[in-house]
This record gives structure tokens, sequence and C-alpha cells, in this order.
């Protein structure tokens, strides 16, 4: 008999404590357990603890939780910003705020309060990462001289100067003007660049002699010889004659003298 009424003894101790237990374990378990993202390799685990509301809101009601942000993966999170959706019991949302994260590292975890505002009482929460809008920065784009063709990244976009918008990373300028030697010039932008600058390339030396009108039309071509009352020049593969007195500039460009050759030496006679 007096092990059994021991026994009975234990079980309502044991009962006691549980109950005593039960309403601490209730109090420390999570709302809710969110890892994002939910598709693929998670990268940061976010926990929230259970709304505690805030008296004197009127007819908003304001809670504050615990929150807790662990990043799960291999790799720095430099910044990350999420929207945190709010819903009650019934699934309809009564509210939202947003959760910035920064310079969390590799397997460290972050603890901080969030305080929400919500029309209704929250039961649950959802989470959406909030993407960073492209950043784009406008420039001026100039040469020397002007009027040359530009292209970014390969395409086509007008004559200088102009004014190009391009995002943050490398790009390639193309500059291509009839007489001069195409350039190509590499850009980056940072994430710290602000619009506004001005870029100026300088053409190449120019690849064909030019012969500068008077009305302001320009040639460009191989110029074959110059007389007191007319000058030749080749453009394009053809011959054109044009009078001096229509000329107001002529330039050359620096060619190299083509090499004398020798003449075969002669064979010896054969006695």
């Amino acid at each position: 008999m007096k092990t059994a009424a021991f026994s009975i003894q234990t079980f309502r101790t044991v009962v006691l404590l549980f109950l005593l237990v039960l309403p601490a374990l209730a109090k420390d378990a999570p709302l809710q357990v969110i890892d994002w993202p939910e598709t693929g390799t998670p990268v940061v685990r976010l926990t929230f603890g259970k709304f505690k509301q805030l008296p004197g809101m009127g007819n908003m009601h304001g809670f504050v939780m615990d929150t807790t942000a662990e990043n799960i993966s291999a790799q720095l999170i430099s910044g990350a910003r999420y929207t945190l959706y709010l819903f009650d019991k019934n699934h309809v949302r009564v509210g939202e705020d947003v959760i910035a994260l920064s310079n969390v590292g590799p397997g460290e975890t972050v603890k901080f309060e969030t305080t929400v505002m919500a029309s209704g009482v929250p039961a649950s929460v959802s989470i959406q990462e909030i993407k960073a809008a492209a950043k784009v920065v406008s420039l001026t784009v100039n040469s020397i001289p002007q009027g040359a063709q530009l292209k970014v990244d390969g395409s086509a976009v007008g004559t200088t100067p102009r004014m190009i918008d391009v995002g943050v990373g490398h790009h390639s300028l193309l500059f291509s003007k009839e007489g001069f030697v195409n350039g190509r010039f590499p850009l980056e932008i940072g994430r710290e660049d602000v619009s506004g600058g001005t870029i100026s390339y300088e053409l190449g030396a120019a690849a064909f002699d030019t012969v500068e009108m008077r009305d302001g039309s320009v040639l460009n071509g191989d110029l074959i010889s110059i007389s007191g009352m007319d000058v030749e020049i080749r453009v394009g593969g053809n011959l054109q004659t044009i009078d001096r007195n229509k000329i107001k500039r002529v330039m050359l460009v620096q060619r190299e003298a083509p090499e004398a050759k020798l003449p075969p030496a002669a064979a010896p006679e054969s006695r």
C-alpha cells in the first residue's frame, strides 16, 4: 500500500510541475519562424516572438515583438530590406512594416524589437524582400572633335555631344568618326556615383587627309596633288578635283615613307 501511495503522490507532483512549467514553455515559444527565400537555399532565418500590445493607441492597435535575424548562409548580408505583413486569425491582412538588415556576417545573429501598427489583432506574419531599385546615372559624353558616332555597350545612341543613362557596373563607350581612328573608353559606375558628370574623349590621329571647305563641309581621303588652281583628292576610291578657291584648309596625316627597294643583284657572268 505504501508503494501505491508513493506512486500516486509522485504522479501528482509530476503533473503539478508540468502544469507550472507549461505556461513558461508556451511563453518562450516563438510565434513564427521564417526562412528566406522560401525556395532554394535559405539565406536568413527570421524568428518572431509573440505580439505584446502597447497601451493607449486609440482605434489603432500597437504591438511590439522580439525579432531575431540569423544569417544561415556563408556570405555576408551587406544590406537587405523586407516588408513585414500582419494577418489576423482569419488571415485578413491588418498591417505592415519594414525590417532592415545590414552587415550581418555568416552565422551571425541579430536581435531587435519590431514595433508595428495594425487595424486588428495580428495572429501571424509573412515577409517579402524589397528589391533595390536599379540605380541609373546620367552623364554627358563629348568627343574632340564633336560629331562622333557613339555606342554604349555595343548599342548606338547617337552623335556627340550626347547625354546617356547608365547603371552601376562596367561599360564600354565606342567612338567613331569618318577620317579618324575609332576609339574605345572603359567606363565604370560605382554605387556612390551621382548624375551630372561629363566625359570628354579625344579621337585618335586622323586616318585620312582632310580638306575643309569654305562652306563648312569636310572631305576625308588621300590627297593626290595640290596646284595653284585645284586640289586632287581620292575619296572612297573616287578621284575628285576641287577648285582651290573653295578650300579653306588642308590637313595632312603623317605617312610612313615607302621603303626603298634595292634592284636585284646581277647574276655573275659565267665563264
